[in-house]
């Protein structure tokens, strides 16, 4: 009981930092959720055999009320382009929700190894981001599918919503950058709602899971996180009109390249 106390108070903190990041920065919580959760749990004698797919598993289940908030606002503003949500769909549902029976075929080390060059990946997007190319047409509805599925899988794997990989993606293809945002809120909430599913049922019989989980995802992380990270989003979209955020990008990604270096060295 002791730990699973620990581990709540310490995410109300986790989720109060991660929030005010996303609304600052507007980068998904699960590269910073992921990481820090995995040191977390190991502080409080979670077992390192299921550690990363516990993470990950809880990072995406986490992102669901926030990504009905960020969807929500952006259809308000006509943001989201609903007949490509629509082609799309049906690729993004069946990836995400593969995503959790394909991490309980994954050893802990190689998904933690396989995470970290992720979060270098980013960090390198995040410093030199993708520039859009407005002469480009978007891709064939059997391509997009494809890249629907694939995209869903990653992004399930990562325990992120997936924005860092579509918003390049559409962007490139030359939709503008507001409609490529809320088109990635949108799906982010089908990506953790459709992988929050599959981890919980890939990881429901799985033996050694800790008290307090749901198939992978461990509650008391769970809920410290929404219980705090939504009330500061706000604060950080607030703060992102005077602070230099394109500053703060750059000293972030290096902060990502720290973590993804030291994940892979652990």
């Amino acid at each position: 009981m002791d730990s699973l106390l620990s581990v709540f108070f310490i995410c109300l903190g986790l989720g109060a930092f991660v929030g005010f990041m996303a609304g600052l920065l507007g980068i998904g919580g699960g590269l910073i959720v992921v990481p820090a959760l995995i040191y977390i749990l190991a502080s409080v004698g979670i077992a390192a055999t299921n550690l990363p797919h516990i993470a990950i598993a809880t990072s995406l289940a986490a992102i669901i009320l926030t990504s009905i908030s960020s969807a929500r606002a952006h259809h308000k503003r006509g943001n989201v382009p609903w007949p490509l949500f629509r082609t799309m769909m049906p690729g993004i549902l069946l990836g995400a929700l593969m995503s959790g029976f394909i991490a309980e075929q994954i050893p802990a080390a190689t998904l933690q190894s396989v995470f970290a060059v992720f979060v270098i990946l980013m960090a390198v997007q995040m410093a030199y981001p993708v520039q859009a190319q407005s002469h480009r047409q978007l891709p064939a509805q059997g391509v997009l599918f494809v890249v629907a599925v694939i995209v869903a899988i990653i992004a399930g794997l990562m325990g992120i919503g997936g924005g860092v990989l579509l918003v390049p993606f559409l962007t490139f293809f030359g939709l503008e950058m507001r409609k490529a945002v809320g088109f990635s809120a949108a799906t982010g909430l089908l990506i953790s709602l459709s992988g929050s599913l599959g981890y919980i049922i890939a990881g429901f019989n799985t033996p050694d899971l800790p008290d307090g989980t749901l198939g992978y995802i461990y509650l008391p992380a769970l809920f410290g996180l929404i219980m705090t990270s939504i009330l500061m989003a706000p604060v950080g979209v607030k703060a992102a009109s005077t602070w230099p955020t394109s500053v703060l990008k750059k000293i972030f990604a290096v902060l990502l390249l720290c973590v993804g270096f030291k994940l892979i060295l652990s």
